[in-house]
């Protein structure tokens, strides 16, 4: 008797969300380094320590800049901080390091081309991985205008999303 493998034969594309998640170097920029007991703002204390600051790190690097502590922070602080990091860093984002993860990963799966699973039977891999439920959000959205049916899991075990 030959064993038969029906998933291979099924036409079924397995797509990974991964590698959207895969996304370049962001380096969290924490405003509460640069604060007085990492509480207060002053001005000047602000500036001299953003000046002094070694801003080669940032090199050709996407930059989430935040504060992680509770304060007020002025407008014009994170204003300042992009100015340092105009001609350094290669891209620069207000927010946490997960948000701007999650900013990048929203990007590069709208620049996708989803066109390659025109009429095409697909299922979205969801075993193992530490994808964010906005990037399957984002994926399905995607996914719909082409695919001829969506399945989440594992081609021998997965759950039907949608169906054209």
């Amino acid at each position: 008797m030959e064993l038969v493998n029906k998933v291979a034969q099924s036409g079924i594309e397995t797509i990974s969300l991964d590698a959207f998640m895969q996304n370049k170097a962001v380096v969290a920029f924490d405003i509460k380094d640069f604060l007085v007991m990492e509480l207060v703002l002053r001005e000047k204390a602000f500036r001299e320590s953003l000046k002094a600051h070694d801003w080669s790190i940032y090199q050709d690097k996407t930059v989430a800049v935040f504060c992680s502590v509770d304060t007020l922070i002025p407008r014009w602080a994170y204003m300042l901080v992009a100015s340092y990091l105009q001609d350094v860093a290669q891209q620069v984002s207000v927010g946490t390091l997960q948000f701007v993860q999650e900013q990048i990963a929203q990007q590069q799966i709208a620049a996708f081309d989803w066109s390659i699973y025109q009429g095409k039977n697909v299922v979205v891999k969801g075993c193992g991985n530490q994808v964010s439920e906005a990037a399957y959000l984002s994926a399905t959205l995607q996914l719909q205008k082409y695919a001829k049916k969506i399945m989440y899991g594992e081609p021998c075990s997965a759950v039907p999303i949608w169906r054209k």
